[in-house]
């Protein structure tokens, strides 16, 4: 599997944890009766595994986000050889005048 995509993944994993986490602190601290809600009713389980999962897109994106934001330009492989550029520099050339 290439770099990048096992990069993605790893720190898509990592938003994910981090909103399972999110979801499980706010039933923990049953932040606006959410928790007491979710234990209570009879979907409360496919409720809490559909939160889980949009806030695990959201915050895994955001993570990928992150990462590649905070990706520096040392990481890109070195060596081979550097082709400098010539400067351009512009010449007269002489045209022919038609009527």
């Amino acid at each position: 599997m290439p770099w990048l995509v096992k990069f993605l993944l790893r720190h898509a994993l990592v938003g994910i944890v981090i909103a399972a986490a999110f979801v499980g602190i706010l039933c923990w601290l049953d932040v606006a009766h959410l928790g007491t809600l979710l234990r209570t009713h009879d979907d409360g389980l496919l409720a809490v595994i559909l939160l889980t999962f949009g806030l695990g897109v959201t915050f895994g994106s955001v993570q990928m986000g992150f990462a590649v934001m905070l990706m520096s330009k040392d990481d890109e492989p070195r060596g081979g050889r550097r082709i400098r550029l010539q400067r351009l520099v512009p010449r007269p050339v002489k045209v022919a005048a038609r009527q």
